[in-house]
């Protein structure tokens, strides 16, 4: 069971200042305004080029596109949604400048906790660590309902955050600042490691001379009906192929026939290992042993 964020008190809605319109934060502006916040300023970094599509979206959603560290933001809130090792540099340079106290500020790293807003927390804002576990790629802005957000911060800070989380239809919970790592961790086998696991299938289904444009339509019916054994059951009970047999033999054949595609041979060593340590199979010494057996040099 996930730990609940108390309920803020009904107040108005605050303005919201966003720091880097790049496919996170372009989204959450996206997102938010449609929710029915304010978003008043946009920042972008400094002395850099800026892209057509931060300027279509302060148009579409009315707000000024600025520098950041060029003058204050105006908003009750801000929140920056620039890369991970650019978090604490963007807190030191806000910091410099406007009177900070009793503002909020969020930013949405996963990995990362609230201290990377330390210089801002020291001049008086509140801040906290606001991520929803969502996928945020170019020009799309993917649907709020039902995302979960993990909050960490201090008190008047997740109280703001539960709000809006609540306004955009997500539901919120609090993470340990200690567990953030591994929270992102899992976050990645969720979404950008399936995706390197899709590119490792497409690549040995063309091996195997399937057309590229054929892939999709050959694999669809068998990826959405192990998603839909794992969602309705759990992983034991999706789980099929030659390692719940103990087919010694097959699992042999796949590992000479990827000798020729060595990257993926190495994926299909280490998630069969993981099968066998972790999922219910039969013969596991001897798929073990094979898995064991070294590249044949050639």
């Amino acid at each position: 069971m996930l730990p609940a964020v108390p309920h803020p008190p009904v107040s108005k809605r605050p303005t919201i200042a966003i720091v880097g319109p790049g496919n996170l934060g372009s989204a959450l502006a996206s997102t938010l305004s449609a929710a029915g916040y304010r978003v008043t300023s946009i920042a972008v970094p400094s002395g850099r080029a800026v892209k057509r599509e931060a300027k279509d979206l302060a148009r579409r959603i009315g707000a000024r596109l600025i520098e950041s560290g060029k003058g204050p933001l105006a908003g009750d809130l801000v929140w920056i949604a620039v890369p991970d090792d650019k978090i604490a540099g963007v807190a030191r340079l806000l910091a410099r400048g406007g009177d900070w106290r009793g503002k909020v500020v969020f930013h949405s790293s996963g990995a990362l906790s609230s201290n990377e807003l330390a210089p801002l927390r020291a001049k008086g804002a509140h801040v906290a660590s606001v991520h929803p576990m969502m996928t945020f790629v170019r020009n799309v802005v993917p649907e709020m309902a039902n995302v979960a957000f993990a909050l960490e911060g201090n008190r008047a800070a997740l109280h703001l955050a539960r709000s809006i989380v609540d306004d955009l239809g997500g539901h919120a919970f609090i993470i340990n600042k200690q567990n953030k790592a591994l929270y992102h961790v899992f976050g990645s086998f969720a979404s950008p490691l399936v995706i390197a696991l899709m590119a490792t299938l497409e690549q040995v289904a063309l091996a195997a001379g399937i057309r590229k444009r054929d892939i999709k339509r050959v694999m669809l019916p068998l990826l959405l009906q192990t998603l839909r054994n794992y969602l309705e059951h759990d992983a034991a009970m999706a789980f099929s192929g030659p390692l719940v047999r103990g087919d010694v033999v097959t699992i042999r054949k796949h590992l000479a026939a990827l000798e020729k595609l060595p990257e993926a041979r190495a994926v299909y060593v280490a998630l069969a290992k993981a099968a066998a340590k972790q999922l219910p199979v039969r013969n596991p010494r001897g798929i073990e042993l094979q898995l064991a057996s070294p590249l044949q040099k050639t």
